[in-house]
């Protein structure tokens, strides 16, 4: 019931999401034919980064990059606010993600990021860290960049959580020549409503995000590159010192602790 009146009260926004959903299906079932036609072909698939960056511009997301983001041979390391996160990373950068295992199940949205190669892990389990390591380093292996929210939750945009440093490991060293590059997402004003925090479902969470009738920016901050130092919680607290700063900046200089 609460959801009819919702939708009574809000006949705009239920038309948004309607709209916006059938904008993606049309786009998913206009990129899946390529994406596997280009895959029978042995060729890397451009279409999953086509796909998610134009599903970020359907949400309404309007994209700014700020420095150079490497091209491979890379691991994107990242604050975390939103779903949109991957999305706009992903349109940018072609990048695939370290995400929490119980996304593979989640229907739809489990086999679309297995399209894009994610990466899942069971972040609670101590026991199974081994193995997760081991999974992060054979991903690493490829061409595509790899992004990971360390934080392993969402954040309001105006803070940082601490930087989990577990997974961190397989880059101390890396399988191969690599680097790391801190990437600072914000949201600027629109962060407040644009962020999953405390105990709102995921659903809930989506179609709070697709009635929304107004675009919102996002720029991504590029920030310099490291080399991964030979300690997993070195390079952790690398890199949330420099989006710590670029955080900093972006909301007038005030200190994140």
């Amino acid at each position: 019931m609460a959801s009819r009146s919702i939708a009574r009260a809000d006949p705009v926004g239920t038309a948004l999401i309607v709209v916006r959903l059938a904008a993606m299906i049309a786009l998913l079932l206009a990129c899946l034919p390529l994406h596997y036609l280009w895959r029978l072909s042995g060729a890397v698939s451009p279409w999953p980064r086509f796909f998610l960056g134009r599903t970020a511009w359907i949400c309404g997301a309007r994209v700014r990059i700020i420095g150079s983001p490497l091209c491979r041979d890379v691991l994107f390391v990242a604050n975390h606010l939103s779903w949109i996160d991957i999305l706009v990373m992903a349109g940018a950068t072609g990048t695939a993600f370290i995400a929490k295992d119980g996304l593979a199940a989640t229907p739809v949205v489990g086999w679309l990021s297995r399209l894009n190669n994610t990466v899942f892990v069971a972040r609670g389990d101590r026991l199974s860290v081994a193995g997760q390591v081991e999974a992060v380093r054979t991903a690493l292996m490829t061409p595509q960049p790899l992004t990971i929210f360390p934080e392993g939750t969402t954040g309001d945009g105006h803070g940082l959580g601490p930087f989990k440093a577990s997974l961190l490991a397989v880059m101390a060293p890396p399988p191969r020549p690599m680097r790391i590059q801190p990437v600072m997402l914000d949201y600027g004003a629109a962060a407040p409503d644009l962020a999953w925090v405390g105990d709102e479902h995921g659903a809930a969470n989506a179609r709070r995000l697709l009635r929304r009738r107004r675009g919102f920016a996002v720029t991504l901050h590029f920030l310099d590159p490291f080399d991964p130092a030979a300690d997993r919680k070195a390079i952790a607290a690398e890199a949330r010192k420099r989006i710590a700063a670029a955080l900093s900046a972006s909301l007038g200089g005030r200190a994140i602790v």
